[in-house]
């Protein structure tokens, strides 16, 4: 657990365009991934990091998601009168997993307007920023590691992951300086989606950040950057650079991502979830070596 009670962010308000149409009346969020939908795995990998109070930004037609946290009495009943023991406990486990809030964000204007939206509820302390976008194998703890760096220096801590530099025109792109420890970096600069001659590094943010509370007053004076959005990243740059502050530093992820954003990738996780799974597993491998030599 933490020293100080963390609270988490997860901004849920986008539209799922690259899902359409089946995200024209889901949330993207809540597409399954093998049998669960993808923010709750978020959800699970909040909690496993000791925080237990989250805020989901959400956004019109996103009712699913807080049904999906919510009990279900007639449900619950039914299992347990048929004796379906099993199901009975994953369909409890997913409202006892933390204490969930909604708050809307209105018109989507970009990561750094939906996380401005989470003040009221985070007040003047460091909280966490989980996109649902990326998934963190269980087995790879990230977050943990990220409060920890976040309790040694005061710093705004961001994840980042190496990826191939044809790729880092999809990421913000992180310019750093190395440390002593070979997972940690200072971070001295950001790039959004930078052109791949243009970028400082291949070092790409992904989906999990730690924030300090100067974020909000950074954020509200933010101008739309690229597609007319808030950025976070902008607002990242200033808390890197500033002369008086902890700055930014950089957690090097080396462990297993799942990226549902993408419609290959999403496929991509689902395969690689349920291969792994001791319930589907065993039969699922030896068929997609039958599958794979009919290609």
């Amino acid at each position: 657990m933490p020293p100080t009670r963390m609270k988490a962010v997860i901004p849920a308000a986008g539209l799922g365009t690259r899902f359409l149409p089946a995200t024209k009346a889901m949330p993207k969020e809540m597409l399954p991934v093998v049998d669960k939908p993808a923010i709750q795995y978020v959800v699970e990998e909040a909690a496993q990091a000791g925080i237990d109070d989250i805020l989901v930004i959400i956004g019109r037609n996103k009712n699913a998601i807080s049904n999906h946290f919510d009990s279900v009495p007639e449900l619950e009943v039914k299992l347990k009168d048929k004796g379906d023991d099993e199901r009975l406990r994953r369909v409890m486990a997913s409202s006892d997993i933390a204490d969930i809030h909604f708050v809307r964000q209105g018109e989507p204007r970009g990561l750094g307007h939906a996380v401005s939206r989470a003040r009221a509820h985070v007040g003047d302390s460091p909280f966490a920023v989980m996109l649902g976008d990326d998934l963190i194998d269980e087995r790879d703890p990230l977050l943990s590691t990220m409060i920890a760096e976040h309790e040694r220096t005061g710093a705004t801590i961001v994840a980042l992951m190496e990826v191939d530099p044809d790729h880092i025109h999809m990421y913000g792109a992180a310019a750093v300086e190395m440390t002593e420890n070979t997972d940690i970096v200072k971070v001295t600069g950001l790039v959004e989606k930078p052109k791949k001659e243009e970028a400082p590094s291949n070092l790409a943010i992904i989906g999990r950040y730690v924030l300090t509370p100067a974020v909000f007053d950074i954020l509200e004076r933010t101008q739309p950057g690229k597609g007319g959005e808030i950025q976070l990243t902008d607002a990242l740059q200033e808390l890197a650079t500033a002369p008086d502050g902890p700055g930014v530093y950089g957690v090097v992820f080396r462990g297993r991502r799942y990226d549902t954003g993408d419609r290959v990738d999403y496929i991509k996780a689902i395969v690689q979830l349920a291969a792994d799974r001791e319930d589907l597993g065993p039969e699922l491998r030896p068929w997609f070596k039958e599958f794979a030599a009919t290609l």
